[in-house]
């Protein structure tokens, strides 16, 4: 048995018997693990704020290889992230970050996707009403990043050939992204994306700000995302905090 201490995220919790629960966190140094903590029910003063959902801080975990659910022996808290709860838009993005997460991650140390995670959890924690869906739109996408599987925006899929920021690109799912105009003559599937959704693609996987006015814009975006997952994550089982974040009318400051 080997003893980990790791910075870790709660990004799911369930009780167990009678007086414990299982928490399903994201590390930076051991991926995400499925752990036990034992006696959590009966006192809240061994794990603390350990025990609410999107908590931070430092795991002690004690890992078996072999093993599906590890032990968690403490968790010093160090951001506990309230805000979360405040408001349902932003419980339910944070939720789509968490099923993201929890869905394709693996056990294995990966540095950039925790500090994706808990920026994506930071920035929708004090988002605005009116900010809250393109904010998680561009958490999500740079999680798909940080897992491997980000679009391309201004080069061809295919072949690679630069695309002009000020123009229209067939998006092709299965290519990987953005096709030039003689890919995606060749291509037998894909839709057109207009150079100002390019645009906030190419903002959100960069960590800037693309704000986005118009619902329809936002439905756009979110059926792409669910669609590009779908081609390269899926793995046949719904993703029920996405479907609810994605068709949930949550989402304020946005015009119909």
């Amino acid at each position: 048995m080997t003893l980990v201490v790791t910075e870790a995220i709660v990004l799911h919790a369930f009780d167990y018997l009678e007086s414990s629960r299982i928490l399903k966190l994201v590390t930076r140094d051991a991926g995400v693990r499925s752990v036990l903590a034992r006696g959590a029910k009966r006192s809240r003063k061994r794990f603390g704020a350990a025990l609410d959902l999107y908590a931070e801080g430092t795991a002690e975990l004690q890992i078996k290889p072999g093993r599906d659910l590890e032990t968690l022996s403490t968790f010093d808290v160090a951001r506990a992230r309230p805000q979360l709860a405040a408001q349902l838009s932003r419980f339910t993005a944070a939720s789509t970050v968490a099923e993201l997460t929890l869905r394709f991650a693996r056990d294995d140390a990966d540095p950039t996707l925790y500090d994706a995670v808990a920026g994506a959890l930071d920035e929708i924690s004090t988002a605005g009403e009116d900010r809250v869906r393109d904010v998680a739109l561009a958490a999500a996408w740079r999680i798909l990043a940080a897992l491997g599987v980000a679009p391309t925006v201004d080069a061809c899929a295919e072949c690679h050939a630069a695309i002009d920021d000020d123009a229209p690109a067939m998006f092709s799912h299965p290519a990987g992204g953005s096709l030039c105009a003689r890919c995606a003559h060749l291509s037998r599937a894909g839709r057109t994306l207009p150079a100002s959704a390019r645009g906030a693609l190419r903002d959100w996987l960069s960590g800037n700000a693309h704000p986005l006015i118009e619902l329809t814009d936002v439905r756009a975006h979110q059926r792409l995302l669910r669609e590009f997952v779908r081609e390269h994550l899926d793995d046949n089982r719904p993703l029920r905090a996405f479907e609810v974040w994605e068709h949930d009318s949550w989402g304020g400051g946005a015009k119909a």
